[in-house]
């Protein structure tokens, strides 16, 4: 048992795509603390997924319906009175955002206008946690991390619209939520890798899917450097900040960023490499003449000082250590393990025992 076991076991909570890459682990990792989760999502977004892997429909209450229809959303929330709430349903892809900006915006931001308002009107929702992005800052290509309370904005649709998601958070806080019984925070997540997310125009899955077959994978812009976590990190601090919300007033309506420590921000070159020595016969190249190669930004990273004064939360793993864990769970499916749950509870509890190891707040028994 620890701080989170505690605090969730028993509880209702609702996960906004829960069938997602991100929405299916919190939802496993919430059902392994004995929460009674509540999923909803417009369904499952890649084959293969790891909803379907993990079996996930048999453990969560699992619902169809678009973020964008609120009548169908209210439905749910009623039906499963959720106490907490997790926030995760979104167009998550920078190159889909150019293709299709207007789904992208009604997605990303007039979803969270659709979540918010279903939850102003139910006040037996005690804490939701609302999940944006890193993109949400207006990216200067510095050498520091971005701070909450730095400028937001994007250069692309995606990152506009997680932006304008976040200005929707703390309009719906300040204006209706400040004084009510529901606390509310905002996240942002660094680039999170893992095992099974199989989504397009991504580094990993696209690197898992080229190996897969044998093939070499082509990489559209090696010298990117990003605050590469296991998704996990971000996981643990989403958990935990609903725990803190329940506890403390003053971090309603606060914005958090969850990323790796400083000294881990890494090029995809870097990590594809660090793959490489665990994926025998792997082999990549660089792409020539992407017309998409300089629309995303080279540099990103977060500070994460807030989160660790506010909350005692910091990263766990190491950078070697994160790239361990994905490669062995693509491994394990890759060779035929028809039990993909034992090896992602194995990788949970594994992590917990970590930040045990290292003395994490959500972590103590």
């Amino acid at each position: 048992m620890n701080r989170l076991c505690d605090a969730y076991a028993g509880r209702r909570v609702l996960v906004t795509g829960h069938t997602g890459f991100k929405g299916a682990w919190l939802s496993l990792w919430l059902h392994h603390l004995g929460a009674n989760v509540v999923g909803y999502s417009d369904g499952v977004p890649t084959n293969p997924s790891i909803f379907d892997l993990l079996g996930l429909d048999g453990l969560v209450e699992h619902h169809v319906g678009d973020i964008r229809d609120r009548a169908r959303l209210a439905e749910v929330i009623d039906a499963g009175r959720p106490e907490v709430v997790f926030h995760l349903a979104a167009q998550p892809l920078v190159l889909q955002s150019l293709a299709d900006p207007v789904e992208t915006f009604e997605v990303n931001t007039m979803g969270m206008v659709n979540m918010l308002e279903c939850v102003r009107e139910r006040p037996g929702i005690e804490t939701i946690v609302l999940v944006t992005s890193d993109k949400a800052y207006r990216n200067e290509e510095w050498n520091w991390g971005y701070r909450e309370t730095d400028h937001l904005g994007g250069h692309d649709p995606y990152s506009g619209s997680k932006s304008c998601a976040e200005l929707v958070a703390h309009s719906y806080h300040r204006s209706f939520l400040r004084d009510s019984a529901t606390k509310m925070a905002t996240t942002r997540a660094g680039n999170v890798i893992g095992g099974g997310d199989w989504a397009a125009d991504r580094i990993v899955p696209d690197c898992i899917r080229a190996w897969s077959a044998n093939k070499s994978v082509t990489v559209r812009n090696p010298r990117a450097t990003r605050p590469w976590q296991h998704v996990l990190e971000p996981l643990s601090g989403y958990l935990w900040l609903g725990v803190r919300l329940l506890e403390d007033d003053e971090l309603d309506g606060e914005a958090f960023n969850f990323g790796p420590g400083t000294n881990q921000d890494e090029t995809v070159a870097n990590l594809i490499e660090s793959m490489t020595s665990r994926w025998e016969g792997a082999r990549w190249d660089i792409a020539s003449g992407s017309e998409q190669a300089g629309r995303e930004a080279d540099l990103l990273k977060l500070s994460c000082d807030k989160a660790l004064r506010l909350l005692d939360w910091h990263a766990v793993l190491p950078f070697t250590e994160t790239v361990a864990m994905t490669v062995d769970w693509y491994r394990s499916w890759h060779l035929g393990k028809t039990d993909m749950i034992s090896t992602t509870v194995s990788q949970i509890d594994r992590y917990v025992d970590l930040a045990q190891n290292t003395d994490m707040a959500w972590a103590a028994t």
